[in-house]
């Protein structure tokens, strides 16, 4: 039996799951929603809900904002050996480089994984 070609629509919502499974494995706890979107060569990956509400109540302040993206940004980089290899494994491709960001208004946060190669258009 051929195997079925993976969708881009299909891999994303992978990406999604596996982000949000690892979220829960490695964090203790997964984001309220996730949304992954393959562009050219990046998986953008949009996770919101992921603040307690008592970290929303330390953003009220400016350094108690900037206590919570360093560390919530210290335990995601902390976990990137884990993150590059999932994304392999999903997408076949080496991450080259990671960016990420949280909002600490809104709670969401964004995650860049830039690919060694264009999956946009390996998957059309």
């Amino acid at each position: 039996m051929a195997k079925q070609k993976l969708t881009k629509g299909s891999l994303e919502a992978e990406i999604s799951k596996a982000l949000t499974q690892w979220e829960k494995d490695y964090l203790g706890r997964g984001s309220v929603s996730v949304k992954s979107d393959i562009l050219r060569n990046m998986v953008i990956v949009s996770l919101n809900g992921i603040l307690t509400p008592a970290e929303y109540e330390l953003c009220s302040a400016k350094e108690g904002l900037l206590s919570i993206k360093r560390t919530r940004s210290g335990l995601v980089e902390s976990g990137m050996e884990h993150l590059n290899r999932l994304m392999k494994e999903l997408t076949g491709e080496d991450t080259i480089s990671f960016h990420t960001d949280i909002s600490t208004r809104t709670g969401e946060r964004i995650m860049v994984f830039k690919l060694a190669n264009d999956l946009q258009k390996k998957l059309s």
